[in-house]
């Protein structure tokens, strides 16, 4: 299974949180970026990231002047940060769940960014998908059999059916904890 590592662009680009926007916007054009990573002020502050969204929905929307914002006005803190050895699917559901593009890959110190654009172009899920959670899904069928049984009844078929799929998964599941061993 790939890693945020293995796909992460680790040449990253930051930016102190006393700049101005107008000194981040000019920075993330000059290097073709969406998102600078904002410089912790000391080893116990969190990682902050400022986006183009931040910029357009948070400045330019509201007409306010960028020479004359802070990027600590804007900026998302704390983000959501990325271990470098958190399997990519475990990325892509984290970013899925937050609602987030991109994140700084921590491991003690900035190592990178990941992006969904990372995801989609660096990784290898079309080529090897690897499904996650198959006891979540387990457990959706355990109740789905429940709620049948008790509709149609414990002797009928579709009761039988519907156990007939959570052994199935189980076994799937019992499966593919015996081939990573």
């Amino acid at each position: 299974m790939l890693t945020a590592r293995d796909i992460m662009t680790a040449d990253v680009v930051t930016i102190s949180g006393s700049a101005t926007v107008a000194e981040a916007v000019k920075l993330m054009k000059e290097k073709g970026l969406r998102a600078l990573i904002v410089e912790p002020r000391s080893d116990r502050d969190p990682y902050s990231i400022v986006t183009e969204t931040d910029i357009v929905y948070k400045v330019a929307a509201f007409g306010d002047d960028p020479k004359k914002m802070r990027v600590f006005e804007i900026m998302t803190k704390p983000c959501i940060t990325v271990s470098p050895d958190l399997g990519v699917e475990y990325v892509a559901r984290l970013f899925a769940n937050t609602k987030t593009r991109r994140a700084p890959v921590i491991e003690g110190k900035l190592l990178g960014i990941i992006s969904i654009s990372d995801i989609l172009n660096k990784s290898d899920f079309v080529e090897k998908p690897v499904q996650l959670f198959i006891e979540d899904r387990i457990d959706a069928a355990r109740e789905d059999a429940r709620t049948i049984c008790a509709a149609k009844g414990a002797t009928a078929p579709e009761c039988a059916a519907a156990w007939d799929i959570v052994e199935e998964l189980q076994a799937a599941a019992s499966h593919k904890r015996q081939a990573e061993a």
